[in-house]
This record gives C-alpha cells, structure tokens and sequence, in this order.
C-alpha cells in the first residue's frame, strides 16, 4: 500500500506544481478540504472507501470534508459536493493515474495536495491526518466547531 503525505511543508513553493492549488476544486479553496476517490475497475476499493468514510457523516462535516468519486470522467458527490463537477479536469490536475486504477486524494483548504493514497484508508487515519494539520489545530480553538 502507498500513501504519501505532503502536508509536511512550511512554505509553499507555488512554482511547484506539486504545491500548487488544484484548479479544478477551487470552488472548494478555503471552505472544504476535499477528499477524492478515484474508482477502481470492479468498485470493490472504490465502495470499500466509501462505506469507510460515510460511516461517520458528523465526523466529515465537523472537519469541513466534502467527499468525492471519480469513476471514469464522471464525478458523483458523497458528501458536501454539488453536481456540475469535471471528472477529466479533476483527474488531470491531481494527476492520478489511468482510469481503472484506484486512488484516493486529501485536498486541504489551501487547495493543495495533503495525502496520496493507492489504496483505502480508514476513517481513523484520514481524521488523524487532518486532525494534526495546523489549520485544523487552530479551527479546533474556535467555539463554533
């Protein structure tokens, strides 16, 4: 299993593609962070995720989630996410790989990538791993969440 965390840096390189905001989900940018699936050719990791993250819906919306799954070029909202999206932009910006293939994608409130995932993550990491980004560090202070 491959999951790589980019959330580690302290300054963004914006002239880093790898750092830059994904255009696709600006709509997102500073209100969401997003995570998105990107559906496997039989599903079976694909709904394995999904089942992972919708269990807990408090949890995804305590921590401003909006849940995506690509399958092919079309896009289906979970959780937090109008319709309207563009699968091929999305899957073109975060580069992920061919159709068929899964991945799933933790876009944080910069806009930027945080975790890369070849495999299902459970809903435990996911939340552990957001947890301690400093945004969400500071967004916990705040009396209203």
């Amino acid at each position: 299993m491959s999951k790589t965390l980019l959330y580690g840096a302290t300054k963004i390189d914006e002239t880093n593609s790898a750092y830059a905001p994904v255009k696709s989900l600006a709509a997102f940018q500073w209100k969401n962070r997003v995570f998105v699936v990107f559906a496997d050719r039989d599903k079976a990791r694909a709904a394995r995720q999904e089942n992972q993250l919708l269990a807990d819906r408090s949890a995804l919306d305590e921590r401003d989630l909006v849940v995506l799954k690509i399958s092919g070029a079309g896009v289906r909202p979970l959780f937090g996410a109008p319709d309207g999206l563009d699968g091929e932009a999305i899957r073109r910006d975060l580069q992920a790989p061919d159709v068929g293939e899964f991945a799933a994608f933790l876009v944080g409130k910069d806009g930027t990538v945080k975790l890369k995932a070849s495999e299902p993550i459970t809903d435990g990491e996911l939340f552990a791993i957001i947890d301690s980004m400093p945004m969400r560090a500071a967004e916990s202070l705040k009396p209203d969440k």
